[in-house]
């Protein structure tokens, strides 16, 4: 058994989420040794017929079958809440409350459940009630727009900021909160974590280095031009010429120091952020250029040998496969995030 498994061990968790933001959270539950009863209707989670991200988001769960619409099916659902833990959901407000399920139906019977709903964009407001998807709580909270290529085109990620972020991780913090306080005052509570608001929640370095920014840009900063959005040389990407892509994250000016001496471009130091070297400077600008064109004159692999022992936060740019074969998930399974210090 993983060492992770004693950590929520004890703790029963009733999964009545669908698709992807609340099974991942009640996913990383598992894996820290919660036991998850995951609830499906009769035609199944959406994601069974995919296989793949079924097993990703719902292996180690014990899978029962409920149809919603039967009042001999919901008792039983009742039953296995009376001793749960947490109850996790995924409903749009008010259809707990139609099922019977709402808190105060559910604290009456069981006075220490931690209710979790994951919504799109909270219980209350002329919005409650809008069906979405990640794509559009990133577009509502104003993440999307921050997704820009640097022609300032909009970008779709292929990782689910919305759901995953927004949803799964602030509901899985919610979800041990709830867990703390029953631990403290002995009643749970209903926390709502609605996956838009989460996301807004995100845009902490956006809105700090417009502030910044603005006065020096003359305008609020755009794509690639921000601090952490490609506006400075010293953290970006630049393509290698093999067409891949070595990302350069030397921040802090002690980090730069060590990847221009890489670099092989000592004249380069002093042209750094903490130097005064700022987004929309025209050094700034050219720097890049010169950033670029040096790191166009070799293969990624020749960056990636040089840079083996530099510690300057420069690092290929691994495709998925590589990433997973690499040795730095060796170990590690699907979404497990943590390890056990010996």
């Amino acid at each position: 058994m993983s060492p992770l498994a004693s950590l929520l061990s004890g703790l029963t968790v009733v999964d009545l989420t669908r698709n992807l933001p609340g099974p991942f959270s009640t996913r990383m539950l598992a894996d820290l040794g919660a036991t998850i009863i995951k609830v499906e209707p009769p035609e199944g989670d959406p994601t069974r017929p995919l296989g793949a991200m079924f097993k990703a988001l719902n292996h180690g769960k014990t899978c029962r079958q409920i149809d919603f619409r039967k009042q001999d099916d919901l008792a039983r659902l009742r039953d296995w809440l009376a001793t749960a833990d947490v109850m996790v959901d995924s409903f749009r407000p008010g259809v707990l409350q139609a099922l019977g399920l709402d808190y105060p139906t559910l604290h009456a019977l069981n006075p220490r459940l931690v209710m979790v709903s994951i919504t799109g964009y909270g219980q209350q407001g002329e919005w409650a009630q809008k069906a979405g998807h990640d794509l559009n709580f990133m577009a509502m909270s104003g993440v999307l727009d921050q997704v820009r290529s640097t022609d300032g085109s909009l970008t779709i990620s292929n990782v689910q900021w919305g759901d995953l972020a927004g949803g799964s991780a602030m509901a899985t913090i919610a979800v041990l909160a709830g867990v703390l306080e029953v631990q403290r005052e002995g009643r749970g509570r209903h926390l709502d974590v609605s996956m838009t608001h989460g996301l807004f929640a995100h845009l902490v370095v956006p809105q700090s280095t417009a502030t910044l920014l603005a006065p020096i840009l003359g305008h609020r900063p755009q794509a690639g031009e921000d601090l952490l959005n490609g506006g400075l040389p010293c953290y970006n990407v630049y393509r290698t010429a093999d067409g891949r892509h070595l990302a350069v994250g030397a921040l802090e000016h002690k980090f730069w120091r060590e990847a221009c001496e890489v670099f092989g471009r000592p004249d380069w130091v002093d042209r750094h952020w903490q130097r005064g070297v700022m987004p929309g400077s025209s050094d700034c600008e050219a720097l890049k250029q010169e950033v670029a064109a040096l790191v166009a004159s070799q293969t990624l692999s020749w960056w990636v040998a040089h840079f083996a022992h530099a510690d300057a936060c420069v690092t290929p740019v691994l495709t998925m496969e590589e990433a997973r074969a690499h040795p730095l998930f060796a170990g590690r399974t699907t979404v497990q995030a943590w390890t056990v210090v010996p």
